[in-house]
């Protein structure tokens, strides 16, 4: 930890620790108990959250209402990037579900479990080369067709986890490596996070697969006179080439720029309203991914005004343990962290708090979106029953990462 780090934090505190923590931890346990009132809670607790560091305890950036501004005004691109994004990949979805692409998959997934757990490969590849959250939503919106609406919570949290998992080694697969990209860290450096990420796939992905496939088998049986609407489809290729593009430019050739405008939740709705001439987006979407987007925000607010400096230095139990942290706390402010403090293996990294976030529902973004279409996921018990199978993978791929490959403290390049 840096000098700076260490002295930066002046607020309160109880047995050493600061007492945002325990805010921030009352907030996600009313998530976990009121899973109907989830946005009312994170609401509350990103207001009481921010009244509390006005009057008690200062921001990064200052103290009192000078101290707020200038922390929105540092984390409104996040903020809005996730909006954006997500609002516009929930349009997105259910363009690709409206192409009636997902209604034909059944004449090439096998018939049996590995037609379900080809789906995951299937969202865990798309992963790669989209946002996470796009890929999440697809796999979510093939999956309503295939199971004829009845998708399993434990094959949902597989779906999250194969959306994760893909992006964890691409840097424009998940914000968290976009970051890393940002500040310098090599591609190549994060590409190892798929050892460890494929591992995890078929560890979780069998089990969940049986499990759906009990629950509710792939139908084979296709719609009569079905036909796929190829100019649909050629909508979601502009908006996701648009998104990759944008992300690729501005981060390739303007990355100090990038910290100050949202380029890539700006790419896609300017591709979707370019494109809706051609289809017109079924705009009923956006009342309830706003709802789940506002929740999600909630949480990054609340999860940004946290004295992240005092979580461990840099080293492999500390990159495990990351991992599990970033089911509860958004991985954002902790891949921040990590990168200023450095001494981390950016694979692991990477690995851990991409994959991480899949162990509960509204521990990523590809999570919180996919449940804004799957509201019976938005339960922390039930996730965690019927998903038993995302921890044990995430810990199995980091071990085979660590034995394989071992942990190397890497540095940025600028």
């Amino acid at each position: 930890m840096t000098e700076h780090a260490a002295h930066a934090f002046a607020g309160p505190t109880v047995a050493s620790a600061p007492v945002e923590f325990m805010l921030f931890g009352l907030v996600l346990v009313g998530v976990a108990l009121f899973h109907n009132h989830t946005l009312r809670v994170a609401l509350l607790g990103a207001v009481g959250i921010s009244l509390y560091k006005l009057l008690a305890s200062p921001f990064t950036s200052g103290t009192g209402l000078a101290g707020l501004a200038g922390h929105l005004g540092h984390e409104w691109v996040v903020l809005a990037n996730l909006l954006l994004l997500l609002l516009g990949f929930a349009l997105l979805a259910k363009h690709f579900e409206d192409s009636h692409v997902p209604a034909a998959l059944p004449r090439w997934l096998p018939d049996d479990w590995k037609g379900c757990l080809a789906l995951l490969v299937l969202v865990f590849v798309m992963s790669a080369f989209l946002d996470n959250i796009a890929a999440a939503m697809i796999g979510g919106a093939i999956a309503h067709t295939v199971f004829k609406g009845k998708v399993h919570v434990g094959y949902l949290a597989a779906i999250v986890a194969a959306s994760n998992g893909g992006g964890a080694g691409s840097v424009v697969g998940d914000t968290t490596t976009t970051m890393m990209w940002i500040a310098g860290v090599a591609p190549k450096d994060v590409f190892e996070a798929y050892i460890g990420s494929s591992l995890a796939l078929f560890i979780f992905g069998i089990p969940a697969s049986l499990q759906q496939q009990a629950f509710s088998p792939i139908q084979k049986d296709e719609t009569p006179g079905l036909h796929i609407d190829w100019v649909r489809v050629g909508v979601v290729a502009i908006i996701l080439v648009a998104a990759v593009a944008v992300n690729v430019v501005v981060n390739t050739h303007y990355k100090a720029m990038s910290d100050s405008f949202p380029f890539l939740g700006v790419a896609v709705w300017v591709a979707i309203a370019l494109t809706t001439p051609a289809r017109r987006p079924d705009w009923s979407q956006l009342p309830g991914a706003l709802k789940g987007s506002v929740f999600l925000l909630s949480l990054v607010l609340c999860a940004s005004m946290m004295p992240v400096e005092h979580l461990p230095a840099a080293s492999w139990y500390s990159a495990l343990g990351l991992g599990f942290l970033s089911a509860v706390f958004d991985n954002i402010p902790l891949t921040a962290l990590a990168i200023k403090q450095g001494g981390y293996d950016w694979g692991f990294l990477a690995y851990a708090v991409g994959f991480g976030g899949s162990m509960i529902w509204f521990g990523s973004s590809a999570g919180v979106a996919l449940a804004s279409m799957y509201p019976q996921a938005r339960s922390v018990g039930a996730w965690v029953r019927h998903g038993w199978y995302v921890p044990v993978a995430y810990v199995a791929g980091f071990m085979l990462m660590l034995v394989t490959i071992g942990f190397h403290p890497g540095s940025i390049t600028h």
